[in-house]
């Protein structure tokens, strides 16, 4: 469900929104913006839904033991 929001900001800056992001366009480019900083994500399940990908999984175990194999022979 969407909630209509009222703000106010200054002339300068709504012209550039209207003028780079386009009309209409503005309330989704607003809301792509501040939602990472309001909306916090149930990361246990994120977790839990990324584990079950195997090709992630082995391509990310590559990885750390390519790294930690790349650490053992730097000097010190």
């Amino acid at each position: 469900m969407q909630k209509k929001l009222t703000i106010t900001i200054d002339e300068e800056v709504y012209e550039g929104l209207y003028k780079t992001i386009g009309p209409r366009k503005i309330s989704k480019f607003i809301e792509e913006l501040v939602r990472p900083h309001v909306v916090r994500p149930n990361l246990e399940l994120a977790y839990a839904q990324m584990s079950k990908d195997k090709k992630r999984e082995k391509d990310a175990l590559d990885w750390a033991e390519t790294t930690f194999q790349d650490i053992a022979h730097e000097k010190r």
